[in-house]
Order: C-alpha cells, then structure tokens, then sequence
C-alpha cells in the first residue's frame, strides 16, 4: 500500500533543498507504466498529452476537470512514483479550483500544476495565450493552498506571461504566487539560458523547468539545471514525440512492405513489454490457483 502523505513529503523535502527532481511526461498507462519502472523521483501528467491520447484533442482547452481527474486517478493508482498533475487554469472560477484541488489529491496526485491563462487555454509553447489579471491567479493560489487537507500536497503555480507580455511581467507574478504561498513556481517559456537564469536568480524559490523539445525554451542538461539552481525539471514532450517518431517508421515500413521485418530493432520485446503491462501477476496468480 502506497503512503501518499510520505511520498508527498519527500517530493516536497526535495524540492525545498532545490536538489533537482527530473521527471518524464506520462500520458496514459503505458508510458506511466514504463516511467514508473525506470525509478524516477517524480512523473509528469502532461495536460498536451493527455489531451491527444485520451481526447484524440489538440492542447487547448477542450479537456475537461472530469477528463483529467480520471486520468490522474487511473496513472496515480498504476504506478508507485509521485505524480505531478497538470491541473491546467482549474476548469472555471475559484470553486472550480477548489473541486479541482480536491479532487488531484484524493486521485492520488502528489502535486497540481495551476496556470494564470484565460480560459480557454493553450499549450505553454504555442503562440496565442492570453494571461487573467495577476490578482484573479493570486486568489486562485490561496484558495488552492485552503482547499488541500495534506499540507504535503504541493500546489504549482505557473505564469504564462512572458510570451506576450516580457520576462519581466513574467517575473513579477512569479513573485506574487510565490508570496501568496504556491509551494513551487513556473515561469513558462523563457527564451534562453539567460532568461532562465534571472529567473532563478530573481525568484529564489523552488522552480519548474519546462524542457520541451522543439519548443521555446533551451533543452539543458540536468548539471546545468541543477547549478542554475532549479528544482522541478519536467519533459512533458519526450515520450509522446518518442512514441509519435517510432509508430510512423513501424507503420510506414508495415505499409510499405507488407511486414515489419525491416524495423523488428525498433520494436520492445514482446515478453518484456507483457511484464511492463502486468503479466507477471497474471502468471503468478495463474501458478497459484491453476488456469
């Protein structure tokens, strides 16, 4: 049995002592799976993932509190690794995000990641987002951080400001959900190493990067991270670009030849790939009780 009280605790522990936590994007119960194996300290719901996994949506705004919360409960109830939730703008108005916070922790959420975009929203790396009054997403941290019963649940404030509105607008919210008492905070989309380092540098708090590959930020290394003196580092892309690159070469050769003899490399094995999924208790159980 899982003690999520004590997982969020180290999470939390974790990030106080800003010593760096990378965590994978998962986006169904494959990838979670996989992840949760491979014993990372945290995983990644990734709001764009689930979205295009679960949904078959783009990024932007069409998921709903009760698509997500189900996902959330589904992958949190998989895996025994700490699942940071994208919690998107809280689907609605303050109530929305207390039900919303309420219902990421008794799914088995370690942390919910809470964004200041006009609803609808959009992918952190898109053009187009549009940012609430600073003080609508400061009500929103305060009731997010009433709202939880287990103190250890970690509430993740996220600005979407820099892209229309300057790192410096973005730096200055940061400030206001840092003091309004959100546990980490996450400037989405700084534009550089610079950026991303007066950021930390001005902040002085736990905080998320955003590595998104081929997105608006630089791809750095967790040595660089790590001395930049982030907590959070997040590749929410990785594994659904992963799956997306494999599945048109495995696909592609299977339309072009008939057969997947030409990308049999490219392939997990078969009987590992049944153990990922859950087999080996089946086996067991079947050893124990006959067929």
């Amino acid at each position: 049995m899982i003690d999520r009280a004590q997982e969020r605790q180290r999470l939390k522990e974790k990030f106080k002592a800003r010593e760096l936590v990378v965590a994978p994007g998962v986006y169904d119960l494959i990838s979670a799976r996989i992840a949760d194996d491979l014993g990372f300290d945290a995983l990644y719901m990734t709001g764009y993932g689930i979205s295009a996994s679960y949904l078959g949506v783009p990024d932007a705004g069409l998921a709903t509190y009760s698509d997500m919360v189900d996902c959330v409960q589904r992958i949190a109830g998989t895996c025994s690794t700490p699942l940071i939730a994208d919690g998107d703008t809280g689907y609605g108005g303050l109530l929305n995000v207390r039900h919303t916070v309420r219902g990421y922790e008794q799914a088995g959420a370690a942390a919910i990641q809470l964004e200041d975009q006009t609803f609808p929203k959009r992918c952190g790396h898109t053009l187009g987002r549009e940012c609430i009054p600073m003080e609508d997403m400061v009500a929103k941290v305060r009731v997010a951080i009433e709202s939880r019963t287990d103190p250890n649940f970690l509430i993740i404030a996220r600005t979407d400001a820099r892209t229309a509105m300057g790192l410096d607008e973005a730096i200055r919210r940061g400030q206001a959900y840092r003091d309004a008492g959100a546990d980490v905070v996450f400037v989405e989309s700084p534009e550089s190493e610079a950026e991303m380092e007066q950021v930390v540098t001005t902040l002085d708090c736990p905080l998320v990067a955003n590595m998104v590959e081929g997105g608006r930020t630089p791809i750095l290394d967790r040595g660089r991270l790590s001395d930049l003196g982030f907590a959070l580092a997040i590749f929410p892309a990785t594994g659904f670009l992963a799956t997306g690159q494999v599945l048109r070469n495995v696909y592609g050769a299977l339309k072009r030849d008939g057969s997947t003899a030409a990308v049999q490399n490219q392939l997990d094995d078969f009987d590992n790939f049944s153990r990922t999924v859950g087999f080996e208790d089946v086996w067991e159980f079947e050893k124990r009780y006959g067929s």
